[in-house]
Order: structure tokens, then C-alpha cells, then sequence
């Protein structure tokens, strides 16, 4: 057994099942041992980076850890991106790299890159092999960093060290999991309790953090009368139809989620570090739980920080607290929450007939027919604004995407990544048309392993979301810059081996929609999609109406001045507003 052979026997015991990645030099001696087995599958991806994204996915979703490799430093090097998402969501994820000779590092040899220094940013540890003694005690350390911290570790494999005779094998073991609760001290619960007492109108902002909690914080909301507002992130935890749910905040959030927040005398924060401060109140009381104690204090001053388990901190609050009366401030919240939901159904009527379509239509369609446990890959854009407003993530249903780290072209890879993992469940990938160009290589890879995604692109031949952030700082966008250029997306799906259907008309996307879900083939909704679909945040402050004031003022003389693209584009806004 060599070094390679090892690593390989030690990710297996893991329960490791894929590797995606590109092969190359280095990398050649695990591809080869890979090769002698049948219990872990290579994925050979078009791009390194997106195998980074398919290995995020599976941490994301699982209870294990993902893994991507690549070979040495321009393979590597394309790794880091993906792994960058992998580290701002908390997933758990490996990534082997290849590395030039022990004996030639140094030299600035061929291909060499100092990859420990140029990773060391996104790694919670990187194991750097230089012996075969040394593989098996680190190979496992990063393993356990990764699975215990949520986090990213590299394991450094040089091209001689991967065919050295594999030693040190005593030290081969299952890698610990720990299971351990952190829970707050009891002084700090019965002041807690305390200022739940004395609070006459209480809020609830829940994040992701809050997986797994959900029974006990819906219990604890109803207890103490206080509206649940949750986080992009958490959009799959608290869903719209729960009791005391009264929606999102953020940008793309809804009114009724925002006032939830903002208009408490106290504020109770469940593992959420949610970065936007402006939809954070200023001088309000706030109890945050995080199992991270880094995060408590992170956005705005906090009266009492509880360091522990979300589950655990807020099962034993729920036995200290007195139960509230005053129901009035959760109840009108769910009731404008209730007429806000109304509203967009309203939107997403597939009665409304403008064409190009709203792509609200096709949002509510899937979130109507997906199965109960539908896996969602959201790409960065306005796909995320449709998905988070126009569906429901209920029941078993999953949510994934790149909601830190901001990154377009996620939705495809981190799909497939799914699929792998979870071959009996539908994966749907929710992508825009540029990201859909980023990757859309990336198609073939799930035809060649028969997984039958669903991949709707919204086809606005735009950059939408980066109009949008040009429009809310007061430019009138670069429509030339924002333009993508497309071609026939069904025609290169069936050239792929796979099916898909263009959709042109709203009365048909319904249709489509189940057709996609019947398919056995990976699928694409070709969804011809209005650009100038309007979506306002909760709340308009001076900043954001003075920038997109002025961005239409420019965009209107610009229009006046013979700029027939702004003016179409203009049209396209008003058509839809009004439709």
C-alpha cells in the first residue's frame, strides 16, 4: 500500500463515496488507487472550481464532509473559490491537492505554487505531508477539523510522497465526531428569562444556526407571543406556513419580517451573525444565542450574550419563561404577513399574460409541484429573489447557494453534488442565464452520470442583479455590459444527451414544470423571462430612494437623448410594474 492507497482507505472508513475533481500529474498516483476500488466514485468535472462547489453541496446537506482535489499549483488554484463558499456557509469540506517533488520544492519549480500560504486564508488546517510516517496522523487531523469546526482543510500530497510506501498504520482510526453540548451558565438563563418577562413586545430573528431547533423555537415563540423572522439561509428551516413565521428580512425581505425585527423592545438573535445593519435596530434590548461565541456582539451591542447550543439554550428558556398574554403584536404581524403572501400569489398568477414572463410564475409553479423533500440549489442573482419569495421550503425540502460568499455560477455544480448524494430525491438548480453560462459544461457531466437535475434558467439575456446594484448607488447601468449573450439552451441539452423544453408563454409553464419533474434525463426549462422585473426591499430609507431616484432620472435622459436600449428597458420596467 503506498501514501495514496492509504489516504484513499482512510476517507473510505469515513464513508466517503465521490471525489470531484480534474486529474493531473500529481494527482495521478490517487486517481490510479481510485481506480483498484469500487466503494469511492471519481467525478471528473470540467473545472476544478466546480467540484469545489459539488463537494460544498454534499457537506451542506449531509452529515459528513464533502472532498474535491486537484492537481498542483494551476489546478489548485482554480479550487478556491468553491472552497471560499464552502468556508462563509460552514460546510465541511476537504480538498487534496497535488504538489511538485519534496526534493524540487523551493526552486520555483514548474507549476510550483506555495500553496499553503496561498490557503491559508480559507482552511481551518491544512495538512502538508512530507514523509509517509507523518500521512496518516495529519491526513486524519484535517478530517477531524473539518467534520468538528464545519470548515475547510487541505491534505498536500507531493507528486514523490504519493507513491512512497504508506507507514505509520497504528495510527489509523476512525476519525472523532464530537456530539457534545455547550450550554450557558444558569445565571445567565434566569436573567434572560427576566428580560423576556419584562418585554412587552418580543421578536425573534432566527438563522441557520437554528437547524434541527426548529420544534423547540416554534414552541418557544408561542409561549412568549414572539413573531419568528428568519434569514435567507434559514428560509428552508422556518417556512412560510409555519404559525408564527411572519417572513424574511434583508434586502429581499418582506415588510411584516422587517417590522418583526425592527420595532421589538426586545430582540432574541438565534444563531444568526446576519451582517446587514441596517435592518438591525440601533437601541433596542437583544438576547443573542450562538454556539459561536465569536458571532455574539459581532453586528450590534447585545444586553445579554448566551454562549451554548440553540436547541438545548432555548429548550431550557422555554421552561424558566412565564407564558405571555398579549398576543396583539404577533397577530398583527401574521395577519399583513398573511396579505403579503396574498400579494404574491397574486404576482405569480400564470393568469398575468405579459410576455416576456414573469418569473415569478415559474417559482410558484415548482414550489407547487416539487416533491416534499425537493433539494434547491439557488444561483447568486434574482434567482434567489424568486425562489425566496415565490416558494415555500416546507416539509424535508433544502435550500443551498452561496448566501455569504456572494458567488454566481453555484446553482449547477452544487446540484450535482446533491444529486450524488442523494440519488433517490428530486435536485432542482434555480440559475440565471449568465451563471447558466458560467458553468452550463457542467450539464454534460450529469448526463454522463444519468442524474436527472432540473435546471430552470430565467432568460433575460441580463445581468439583472448587477443591474440592480448599479441602479440602487444612482448609475443608470452599462446596458452593454450587462448583456449576456445566449443561444438555443433546449437545442444544447438534447445535443448533451439530456431533454428540455422553452417556455414563451405562462399558460405553459405549469406543463413544463411537470414535465421536468417527470423527466429521468437532467432537464432544462428554457424560461423566456421579462428584464424588467422590479423587486423593492421591506423598507425604502433615503440612501436606497435617492440612488434608484437618481438612476432612473439618468436613465430617462439618456432615453430622451436617442438611447433606445434604455428606453426599451424602461418600457420593459413599467410593462411589468403594471401588469
Amino acid at each position: 500500500m503506498n501514501v495514496s492507497e492509504q489516504l484513499l482507505h482512510i476517507l473510505k472508513q469515513e464513508g466517503v463515496q465521490h471525489i470531484f475533481g480534474v486529474a493531473g500529474d500529481a494527482l495521478n498516483p490517487l486517481i490510479s488507487a481510485i481506480a483498484k476500488q469500487d466503494t469511492i466514485e471519481w467525478i471528473r468535472v470540467k473545472h476544478e472550481e466546480n467540484g469545489a462547489y459539488a463537494a460544498f453541496a454534499q457537506g451542506e446537506l449531509g452529515n459528513n464532509l464533502g472532498v474535491c482535489a486537484s492537481t498542483v499549483g494551476p489546478g489548485a488554484l482554480h479550487l478556491i473559490n468553491g472552497l471560499y463558499n464552502a468556508k462563509k456557509e460552514r460546510s465541511p469540506v476537504l480538498a487534496i491537492t497535488g504538489q511538485v517533488p519534496v526534493a524540487v520544492q523551493g526552486t520555483n519549480f514548474h507549476q510550483e505554487v506555495n500553496l499553503e500560504k496561498v490557503f491559508a486564508d480559507v482552511c481551518g488546517y491544512q495538512a502538508i505531508i512530507r514523509s509517509p510516517e507523518q500521512a496518516p496522523k495529519i491526513i486524519l487531523k484535517a478530517i477531524r477539523t473539518a467534520v468538528n469546526e464545519k470548515c475547510v482543510c487541505r491534505i498536500e500530497l507531493p507528486a514523490d510522497v504519493a507513491m512512497m510506501e504508506a507507514e505509520s498504520e497504528e495510527y489509523i482510526q476512525h476519525a472523532f465526531r464530537s456530539n457534545s453540548v455547550v450550554l450557558p451558565p444558569d445565571t445567565q438563563l434566569e436573567e434572560a428569562s427576566k428580560l423576556i418577562a419584562d418585554a412587552n413586545k418580543t421578536g425573534i430573528l432566527a438563522g441557520a444556526g437554528c437547524r434541527g431547533a426548529k420544534e423547540t423555537i416554534e414552541a418557544f415563540s408561542n409561549r412568549i407571543n414572539a413573531p419568528i423572522t428568519h434569514t435567507l439561509r434559514a428560509s428552508d428551516i422556518f417556512d412560510h406556513s409555519m404559525e408564527n413565521v411572519v417572513g424574511l428580512t434583508g434586502l429581499i425581505g418582506n415588510p411584516s419580517g422587517y417590522k418583526a425585527v425592527m420595532e421589538p423592545d426586545l430582540l432574541i438573535m438565534l444563531g444568526t451573525d446576519f451582517p446587514y445593519t441596517d435592518f438591525l435596530p440601533k437601541e433596542t434590548n437583544v438576547i443573542q444565542i450562538d454556539i459561536r461565541p465569536e458571532n455574539i456582539g459581532n453586528r450590534i451591542p447585545v444586553t445579554l450574550g448566551l454562549h451554548g447550543d440553540v436547541r438545548e439554550t432555548v429548550a431550557l428558556l422555554l421552561e424558566k419563561c412565564p407564558e405571555k398574554e398579549d398576543r396583539s403584536f404577533l397577530e398583527d404581524l401574521k395577519k399583513e404577513f398573511r396579505e403579503w403572501k396574498k400579494s404574491m400569489e397574486q404576482k405569480a398568477d400564470d393568469k398575468r399574460e405579459l410576455e416576456p414572463i414573469h418569473p415569478e410564475i415559474f417559482a410558484r409553479s415548482i414550489s407547487e409541484q416539487a416533491a416534499d423533500d425537493a433539494i434547491f440549489a439557488l444561483d447568486t442573482g434574482t434567482s434567489v429573489i424568486w425562489s425566496s419569495n415565490f416558494m415555500n421550503f416546507h416539509s424535508e425540502r433544502r435550500m443551498i447557494g452561496s448566501f455569504n460568499h456572494g458567488s454566481m455560477a453555484v446553482g449547477l455544480p452544487a446540484a450535482l453534488g446533491a444529486q450524488f448524494q442523494f440519488p433517490e430525491r428530486e435536485v432542482w438548480a434555480m440559475v440565471g442565464d449568465g451563471a447558466f453560462n458560467m458553468t452550463l459544461h457542467e450539464f454534460s457531466t450529469a448526463v454522463k452520470h444519468n442524474l436527472p437535475i432540473k435546471v430552470i434558467v430565467f432568460k433575460n439575456d441580463e445581468l439583472s442583479f448587477v443591474k440592480i446594484e448599479m441602479e440602487e448607488v444612482g448609475l443608470a447601468p452599462n446596458l452593454d455590459a450587462l448583456h449576456v449573450d445566449n443561444f438555443d439552451f433546449v437545442a444544447y441539452a438534447q445535443l448533451c444527451g439530456g431533454d428540455g423544453i422553452k417556455v414563451e408563454h405562462a399558460r405553459d409553464v405549469e406543463k413544463a414544470v411537470a414535465m421536468a419533474k417527470a423527466s429521468k434525463k437532467p432537464f432544462i426549462i428554457e424560461a423566456i423571462v421579462n428584464s424588467g422585473e422590479l423587486s423593492l426591499p421591506p423598507r425604502i430609507g433615503l440612501t436606497e430612494a435617492t440612488g434608484f431616484g437618481l438612476s432612473k432620472v439618468k436613465e430617462i435622459i439618456q432615453s430622451l437623448g436617442g438611447n433606445r436600449k434604455q428606453w426599451e428597458n424602461l418600457k420593459k420596467e413599467i410593462e411589468g410594474y403594471f401588469d
